[in-house]
């Protein structure tokens, strides 16, 4: 199998020539960065659709987590556009942070329809240094669809676990690799490199679950799924939560 995918690798960057020659000459990073978001956009309408009841299960305890007084602190790492919003309970006070700030202005509307949030700030940053978020600061960190582009997963992991309060909760959606010897991983496998520089990053191929396994968190409940997604590129995805 593993020389049947270098072929086909091979055939697919030739395809895709011009995106690697931007990438070359350093243009291509640019361009994505203005484009993403606007894709994001449709995409997150689509995804919330399909997945509207697995996201309604799994943030259906999120105020378990609220501080005494009711309010519940909660940090959401790649924003991006702000599709989770709508699963929040009322009165959340919610931080944003993302690396790019061309999210900002699609992350303004959401704020605009969710009333029923309290919006404190968008940082731009990598969930890798996220010195501007205080220790032991939040009740919960969100974060969905987001393990898969990221540089360090460990790295995010510890930063998470620095900024959430003893007893505080880390909620994840991902999507992850497939099983391997299924035609979804190996194409995959196929598609990865080309996958990376077209959505900004994003790794078709991360076993996501095993950097959760290994970061020590007091709890974690997390369970394998097929998402009902057209792409059965992306169905493969974890779910679940992690206390501290």
């Amino acid at each position: 199998m593993a020389l049947l995918i270098s072929v086909f690798r091979l055939l697919v960057s030739i395809l895709a020539f011009p995106i690697y020659l931007l990438n070359f000459i350093g243009l291509w990073s640019g361009i994505c960065k203005r484009c993403f978001p606007c894709f994001m956009k449709y995409f997150t309408a689509i995804y919330n659709e399909k997945m509207l009841s697995k996201k309604q299960e799994l943030f259906s305890n999120l105020q378990a987590f609220a501080a005494p007084s009711g309010k519940l602190s909660l940090l959401e790492l790649g924003c991006g556009t702000g599709a989770n919003f709508q699963f929040y309970p009322p009165g959340s006070k919610v931080t944003c942070l993302d690396p790019n700030p061309n999210f900002e202005k699609y992350l303004i509307t959401s704020i605009a329809k969710n009333r029923h949030l309290q919006f404190e700030r968008f940082v731009v940053a990598a969930g890798e240094d996220m010195h501007q978020v205080a220790d032991g600061s939040m009740d919960v960190v969100v974060c969905t669809l987001v393990l898969c582009s990221v540089q360090n997963q460990q790295q995010i992991l510890q930063e998470v676990r620095r900024v959430l309060r003893p007893g505080g909760a880390y909620y994840f959606l991902e999507h992850v690799a497939a099983e391997p010897s299924t035609w979804t991983y190996f194409w995959q496998q196929v598609l990865d490199p080309v996958w990376y520089l077209v959505f900004d990053g994003c790794k078709l191929t991360r076993e996501s679950w095993k950097s959760l396994e290994q970061a020590s968190f007091s709890k974690l409940k997390l369970q394998h799924l097929q998402a009902p997604l057209a792409l059965e590129l992306m169905c493969p995805h974890i779910s679940g939560y992690a206390v501290k």
